[in-house]
């Protein structure tokens, strides 16, 4: 499974926003400017985590196919990782190893290479055609002679790992393995002592467009939550050996035998006007949860997203002006204290 950031609500891309601030303030205009300059080495999950296609219902995901769009989602979401790893770097200093579990094309996998110089980076994905897209990007960034990846399922794929994680990154990859306590327990033995675990979980939903944003009934972002909720509950129970679990990050990482660290939330804040990149992501976005989520919404709610769709439509997200994102995800941190 390819998961460069697959985000947790149901079939839909989410990610790729282009200025990413953290939710304790940062500058979105000035992000935003430099989301267009530095998405060329970018990265992410994009976690578009879509569902719809496939041979096993409409839960099951082909993330080959969804690689160039988690690709350029990723890119756009550049800023917001950039945060990240600047918080990341005060409390993993100098890692020797990093590993991008669950990586997808390899956006945040050379981010990572590029924020830690003296690292060497490991991408871990089950889709053998993503990871040709990651070491083809680390290559053209000039990183191929400290990149490498390991094709396999996780968790079992981190067998392979030559050596101790000094930093194991797993951003909404987790929520995709049935039975997540043990994929934690798997993650924390493959730390080093001192290593560090870094978990994205969780967040808030992306927001589009107002409340009421003048066609249909209001409140439809709220209702395609809902539905998405629900699909993320099949899928979750679709996936080979599913155990359900509470999701408290940090008591399942205490429970995998690690010293929880840190918690933060980082906002990807793209208020409108929005440019192009961000435009393409909110239509990807949307088209998605019509072609997913259609057998939960009713006719009404269909039909708005009908005209949201249409770039004819003057109403639609290809041409109105008040079209925004609005998201925040959140990383849980936890430490192999032996």
């Amino acid at each position: 499974m390819a998961h460069e950031d697959r985000d947790h609500n149901g079939p839909h891309a989410d990610g790729g926003d282009a200025h990413g601030g953290d939710a304790h303030g940062d500058q979105a205009h000035e992000d935003q400017d430099q989301a267009h300059e530095s998405h060329a080495h970018a990265h992410g999950h994009a976690h578009a985590h879509h569902g719809g296609h496939g041979g096993h219902g409409d839960t099951d995901i082909d993330w080959a196919v969804m690689a160039p769009l988690l690709e350029s989602q990723a890119e756009l979401l550049t800023p917001m990782y950039e945060r990240v790893m600047a918080w990341l770097g005060r409390e993993v200093t100098e890692p020797g190893l990093i590993v991008d579990a669950g990586s997808g094309p390899g956006v945040v996998s050379c981010l990572f290479a590029e924020s830690f110089p003296g690292a060497r980076v490991v991408a871990v994905d089950g889709s053998g055609p993503v990871l040709e897209r990651a070491r083809a990007r680390a290559a053209r960034l000039g990183f191929a002679d400290r990149f490498t990846t390991v094709t396999g399922e996780l968790p079992g794929a981190l067998a392979e790992l030559e050596y101790p994680a000094d930093l194991l990154w797993a951003s909404n990859s987790l929520h995709h393995l049935g039975d997540q306590r043990a994929a934690l327990a798997a993650f924390a033995e493959r730390l080093a002592p001192g290593g560090t675990l870094a978990l994205l979980e969780g967040g808030l939903p992306a927001r589009f467009l107002p409340r009421d944003f003048g066609i249909g009934r209001p409140g439809l972002q709220a209702r395609l939550d809902a539905v998405e909720a629900e699909w993320f509950t099949r899928m979750r129970e679709d996936l080979p050996g599913s155990v359900a679990e509470t999701e408290d990050w940090p008591a399942l990482l205490a429970a995998a035998g690690l010293k929880p660290a840190g918690t933060r939330s980082f906002l990807l804040d793209l208020p409108a006007p929005l440019s192009d990149r961000a435009r393409a992501y909110v239509v990807a976005s949307l088209a998605r949860l019509r072609e997913g989520l259609e057998d939960g919404l009713d006719a009404e709610d269909l039909a708005t997203l009908d005209r949201l769709l249409d770039p004819d439509d003057e109403a639609s997200v290809h041409r109105r002006g008040d079209v925004f994102v609005l998201k925040a995800h959140t990383v849980h941190t936890a430490v192999r204290t032996a």
